[in-house]
């Protein structure tokens, strides 16, 4: 992702808190401009409902209908309440999570955090490419498994070298709007509203170690410990592309309270349209094929007949079924992945203070982009390694849920130090709800442990 400042003030679609303008417009033409308006929080919400995203909510309407749908609606407040906290950590100090970590705490403190968001983040990658060649493969079966892991790779490799980012996250927020194809089959396969509803809104336990894994892994998939080191990083290049600082960490910024109130819309937005998704892939899943008996996807075949009655009615709905999932697959895969690179690169180098940034060259930053590189490679290889591409990508959501635990417990403590946020700190809303998400977590964390030890 070679940049030359990602949100720079000439433009207003390229990705930084610039407000939707008043000009009279088209209807298509007022949409454009709205998405193209949208910063780091859009994008944020776009990139959770990345593979292992589908992968898990999928697997939960499978497996439990819609017993598990109210996650959707109580999982929104604390989504945002947490990636608000990233947001505005960033966007105040500055600075990246690692970095304020390391200088308010302990080096000590770091270094583990770091070293398992890498792991938890290129386990991710290796899923998430698997998953993207898997799925292509349903549409191209001559297409060897092989070839289809190496082309996405380059193309993700490339991509983040030698395109600017505010380009190729441009484009890739349009292919996250295949994932519409899920609210469509929802209305579809629709189900008693009455019952949808119910369902959403009334929470529903089952004390079995299915239900407590996939408990663990949507908090691990929708709060993932990756967006909260990109996020905090994104809002901090902001700062830069305004030249509100010269680079990330050196100086503090002057954020007025406009610039606040847009960040917390930007966020709130993408953490609706995150949790919206969520919400209609398992009404999808559990309309499609948990009511006809396919409970556990193994497949990436079987994750995409959810979307055969959005084209039964037409000629070859099964292929064309499989073509609507590959290209919501493909594209949430490759917004995801220089996300999940692209924070692995920001928490070592806030960590080990090396030169970082997407709005610099790779000659300006060369230990941040080796990161980035590294981190596809071994992500490449563990996609082309024995494993079956769905589960992982589920073991993968669980392994975020564990590491987030910890996480939480530090932002909800930076939330509230004055020392590095001076004025802005947690509100009592934003503590209460940061508190109980992280007291829910670690509770399903240990019970979770709990089970599998019987």
């Amino acid at each position: 992702m070679k940049k030359k400042g990602r949100a720079s003030g000439e433009n207003g679609d390229k990705g930084s808190h610039t407000e939707p303008s008043d000009t009279r417009a088209s209807p298509l033409s007022s949409i454009v401009s709205t998405l193209r308006s949208f910063g780091p929080g859009v994008v944020t919400g776009a990139s959770d409902d990345d593979p292992s995203g589908i992968a898990t909510y999928s697997q939960v309407g499978a497996k439990f209908g819609l017993g598990m749908l109210w996650m959707a609606l109580y999982l929104l407040p604390m989504m945002i309440v947490v990636q608000e906290m990233c947001a505005r950590i960033g966007l105040v100090t500055g600075k990246g999570l690692a970095t304020v970590i390391k200088n308010r705490y302990s080096k000590n403190i770091v270094y583990p955090i770091s070293g398992l968001l890498v792991i938890a983040n290129t386990i991710n990658i290796g899923a998430d490419i698997a998953a993207m060649a898997t799925s292509t493969q349903l549409v191209f079966p001559q297409l060897p498994d092989i070839a289809a892991t190496m082309i996405f790779t380059i193309i993700i490799l490339v991509a983040q070298i030698f395109i600017p980012y505010t380009k190729y996250v441009r484009v890739l927020k349009y292919l996250t709007l295949s994932l519409f194809a899920y609210v469509i089959t929802a209305v579809i396969v629709g189900g008693n509203f009455g019952q949808i509803i119910s369902n959403t809104i009334i929470p529903h336990f089952e004390f079995s170690s299915d239900f407590i894994m996939l408990f663990v892994a949507v908090f691990g998939t929708t709060i993932s410990p990756y967006l909260f080191f990109w996020q905090t990083s994104e809002e901090a290049e902001e700062d830069v592309a305004k030249h509100k600082i010269s680079a990330i960490g050196k100086g503090r910024p002057n954020i007025s309270k406009k610039e606040m109130r847009f960040m917390k819309v930007d966020v709130t937005i993408g953490m609706i349209f995150s949790q919206f998704i969520m919400w209609v892939i398992i009404i999808t899943t559990a309309g499609s094929l948990h009511v006809n008996g396919i409970v556990d996807i193994q497949t990436a075949e079987q994750a995409a007949q959810a979307l055969e009655p959005l084209v039964k009615t037409f000629p070859y709905s099964g292929e064309i079924s499989k073509i609507v999932f590959t290209l919501g697959i493909v594209g949430t895969g490759l917004l995801a992945v220089p996300v999940l690179a692209g924070s692995s690169a920001y928490a070592l180098s806030d960590t080990f203070g090396w030169r970082e940034g997407l709005g610099k060259k790779f000659s300006q930053a060369k230990a941040f982009y080796i990161i980035i590189l590294s981190s596809t490679l071994v992500g490449l290889w563990i996609s082309i390694s024995d494993t079956n591409p769905i589960q992982v990508l589920i073991y993968s959501a669980v392994i975020n849920g564990v590491i987030a635990v910890p996480m939480l417990f530090i932002i909800i403590k930076i939330g509230n130090d004055k020392k590095i946020l001076k004025a802005r700190t947690n509100g009592l809303l934003s503590n209460v709800v940061g508190w109980i998400t992280f007291g829910i977590m670690a509770m399903s964390v240990g019970l979770l442990f709990f089970s599998w030890n019987q």
